[in-house]
């Protein structure tokens, strides 16, 4: 009788750990082709410009015409919007499904990222064309070429995550530190 008890707790426990073993949270990406926009393969990044929103919530128009609606994940510690949200901005949004649910980890105000910027040791414009511009002439390694790949700023050959982006002022990490830049004028 004994031993029966344990065979049957051990057979439910492991029953238990199969089903919940394709539980994780997918990406959007991973979820559908259809939703997965993408200007180059392999990344995740789902592109587009918000036409509505909420408090807690972007409607987006995606570059292949879908349109979808992500939700800022109430657990979220850290704003997952960087740059606002604004009606027509293009936004890089890296998404995830669960629970039936669309929510954002990251999300990249685009049109908030254009622009002048400048630090003591860099002055650049970042262009929608993906080109940067540098107007210091004593810069070391101007970066001329921008993307977002998988939720991260590249700018030439260095990866950034952006920490912050407002009206006048963007702050990027990586593993050499944390970068201020001002917005130029």
């Amino acid at each position: 009788m004994k031993n029966s008890f344990y065979l049957i707790i051990s057979l439910f426990v492991l029953l238990m750990v199969a089903s919940c073993k394709d539980n994780k949270p997918k990406t959007i990406a991973e979820q559908s082709s259809k939703n997965a926009d993408t200007l180059t393969t392999g990344d995740s990044t789902v592109y587009g410009t918000m036409v509505d929103g909420g408090m807690n919530s972007i409607i987006l128009l995606t570059d292949k015409g879908d349109t979808i609606e992500l939700l800022a994940n109430p657990n979220d510690t850290a704003e997952v919007v960087k740059g606002g949200k604004i009606n027509g901005d293009r936004f890089a949004i890296i998404g995830y499904t669960e629970y039936g649910d669309r929510f954002m980890r990251s999300a990249i105000n685009l049109t908030s990222l254009f622009g002048n910027w400048h630090s003591l040791d860099r002055n650049f414009e970042i262009k929608e064309d993906g080109t940067i511009t540098s107007t210091l002439q004593s810069e070391k390694s101007p970066w001329t070429t921008w993307k977002i790949w998988n939720g991260k700023l590249i700018l030439s050959k260095d990866t950034f995550t952006v920490d912050k982006l407002g009206a006048e002022a963007l702050s990027l990490e990586n593993k050499d530190g944390i970068f201020v830049f001002n917005r130029g004028k």
